[in-house]
């Protein structure tokens, strides 16, 4: 998993063993409580520290969760499964794994709720978890290249539009699929998925 450090404030040393602690706190409760549900005091018990220890580290409730989400989504790896099709419908597989988890499907919905009026809350999802996980796409495009699947882009601008966009779909399809319509990211849907992404609607037949 990468390192992380969620945003603190300033006063005495961060506690790498303390913010562990707090987002896997964080995150049992997404399970049991619900994002709702979810209270600071609770995460501070969990995690056995004051709860002015979680106001050192965070503004409020919505940023502890979008990094403790973001540590799930961490996870994500890019297989090497031979072929870029492969490729894409292992990281489909594993994103729908994640989102299949309470902790990351109540905490992901929750916080994307509160964000359409934090513009705050908003860039921190961006920098947390988009930004963070378009490295997987990165990642893909050049492996692809190196076996000359995809030819190399020589315009960086237009390399990482196709970057942006490649990852819009891919997120909005597989949570719109988990969490939205509730239906079965499985291997069959997957691989229809990959197909119609990489060859156009020509392929959906």
């Amino acid at each position: 998993m990468q390192s992380r450090t969620p945003a603190g404030r300033a006063g005495r040393p961060r506690s790498a063993a303390a913010d562990a602690a707090i987002l896997a706190a964080t995150r049992a409760a997404l399970v049991e409580l619900g994002w709702s549900g979810l209270t600071l005091s609770d995460v501070a018990a969990r995690a056995g520290v004051a709860k002015t220890t979680l106001y050192r580290r965070w503004a409020g409730k919505n940023e502890l969760v979008v990094d403790a989400v973001a540590e799930l989504f961490d996870e994500l790896r890019l297989p090497d499964r031979g072929s870029l099709a492969a490729d894409i419908e292992g990281v489909v597989l594993q994103f729908a794994a994640i989102l299949a988890r309470p902790e990351a499907g109540s905490g992901l919905m929750g916080v994307v709720a509160e964000s359409t009026r934090d513009d705050a809350l908003r860039e921190r999802i961006r920098a947390s978890i988009v930004r963070r996980q378009k490295r997987l796409v990165l990642a893909g495009r050049a492996r692809a290249e190196q076996r000359g699947e995809l030819p190399p882009q020589a315009d960086p601008e237009a390399a990482a539009r196709t970057v942006d966009l490649i990852f819009d779909m891919v997120a909005g399809a597989v949570v719109h699929r988990a969490l939205v319509s509730a239906e079965p990211a499985d291997e069959a849907w997957a691989r229809d998925f990959t197909r119609v992404l990489l060859r156009g609607l020509t392929a959906a037949g």
